[in-house]
């Protein structure tokens, strides 16, 4: 139970996806505008990369590893993903119209998202199991939302300030990134 926890917190605080594996950047800089867009979208990506955790691993440990074609891994890890993408969109569309349109082009890019596929991936190179895939991805979208969310606040934020002509924009968001990432790597002593 205990290396359950430590993973989930590692995950989570320590090897955040975002900020210190530098994975799922586009989504990040792109929907954190907003805190309500960002919550859409950290409740999707952690929908997407539990489910997509659970189907890849069973994938990979029924089907590409027992019959020697694991080197496919990364393109049926894409099909998966997109297949539960789709799923994904057609819910949001059907229930959440206000999310679905907020979301806009970072719905779809969730597919090639590479830390839904690095998560997969990741799982299946340290071999984990289907529970421990599972955890894994959960904790690890728990993180990227979290990210998402404190990001999206502190722009919200920043967005009444009136910063220098040079630094409006992306020059700003850019900083601000770096200044969460090197937050979160305050957690990395944790373990120790």
């Amino acid at each position: 139970m205990a290396s359950y926890i430590s993973l989930i917190l590692g995950c989570i605080l320590v090897n955040n996806f975002v900020l210190t594996q530098i994975l799922g950047i586009c989504p990040f800089l792109g929907v954190s505008k907003s805190t309500k867009t960002a919550l859409g979208m950290g409740g999707a990506v952690i929908f997407v990369m539990t489910i997509a955790g659970f189907f890849t691993s069973l994938i990979y440990h029924s089907m590409l590893k027992p019959y020697g074609v694991a080197y496919l891994q990364t393109i049926v890890f894409i099909l998966a993903i997109a297949g539960i993408v789709q799923i994904l969109e057609i819910l949001l569309q059907r229930f959440s119209e206000p999310l679905y349109k907020a979301l806009g082009i970072y719905l779809p890019l969730i597919t090639t998202n590479c830390a839904v596929l690095g998560a997969a991936l990741i799982c299946s190179q340290k071999d984990y199991g289907l529970l421990k895939s599972t955890i894994y991805c959960a904790a690890s979208a728990t993180g990227f939302a979290l990210a998402l969310l404190i990001f999206s606040s502190i722009r919200e934020r920043l967005d009444l300030a009136r910063p220098p002509m040079v630094l409006k924009g992306l020059p700003l968001t850019l900083i601000t990134a770096g200044l969460l990432a090197m937050a979160f790597m305050g957690f990395s002593g944790l373990g120790k």
